[in-house]
């Protein structure tokens, strides 16, 4: 492992301890049965990344959708902003153990994108791929649900560097891990590609209500 691996790994443990200090471990607040196993609450929203956070240009950023589908593209920033939109509350799970409810989030849903590039049926997987190189994969079938976004805005505002903005995925039924901060691809493919974390012990599908952390 890498010393920027091992600093981020440092770092995520000590942003799950926190978390567990912030929030509401031990007990059974209302509503708890929205609390996957494991995860503690917390009012905060903790910040984990590679340490690498890429400067935004909207003159220059663009969004590329390639693999298996019958109309590539490339959006702009204005593009993407341009393209039908949704507001989404959701919960959000990060695998380090802490758990935040009803965080809003606004974007284009994963879904439209798809159709608008036309998926082959040859598609299988997505591939998120990041500006701070980064990468994560998830089924397609996952990232149709219709509360997969492309997301840009967080509690109303544009989302910051430090939650992965201008852009990343939001997949709310799977570990944070698999939303992808500062993305600049998706990648669809006929096979599985495990990503950054997927090589690296943790599990492929990252279902939060099954505790799939590792492999």
């Amino acid at each position: 492992m890498d010393e920027r691996n091992e600093k981020y790994l440092k770092v995520k443990e000590e942003q799950a301890r926190q978390a567990r200090e912030q929030g509401t471990a031990g007990t059974h607040p209302a509503g708890a049965d929205r609390l996957p196993p494991g995860q503690y609450l917390t009012r905060g929203f903790p910040v984990l990344d590679l340490g690498i956070r890429p400067d935004f240009d909207p003159q220059a950023w663009t969004l590329a959708v390639t693999g298996e589908v019958e109309r590539p593209a490339r959006y702009t920033w204005q593009e993407l902003q341009e393209l039908p939109s949704v507001d989404l509350v959701a919960d959000f799970h990060c695998v380090t153990r802490w758990s935040k409810y009803d965080v809003h989030w606004r974007g284009v849903p994963f879904r439209a994108l798809a159709e608008a590039v036309g998926v082959r049926p040859s598609t299988t997987h997505v591939v998120a791929a990041c500006g701070d190189r980064y990468t994560t994969n998830l089924p397609l079938e996952a990232m149709m649900d219709d509360d997969v976004l492309i997301a840009y805005e967080l509690e109303g505002k544009p989302i910051p560097l430090e939650h992965g903005g201008p852009v990343r995925t939001l997949v709310p039924k799977r570990y944070a891990w698999k939303s992808a901060k500062f993305l600049r691809e998706l990648h669809f493919l006929d096979h599985d590609e495990p990503g950054f974390w997927e090589t690296r012990g943790y599990h492929n599908d990252a279902d939060p209500w099954r505790e799939e952390r590792f492999g």
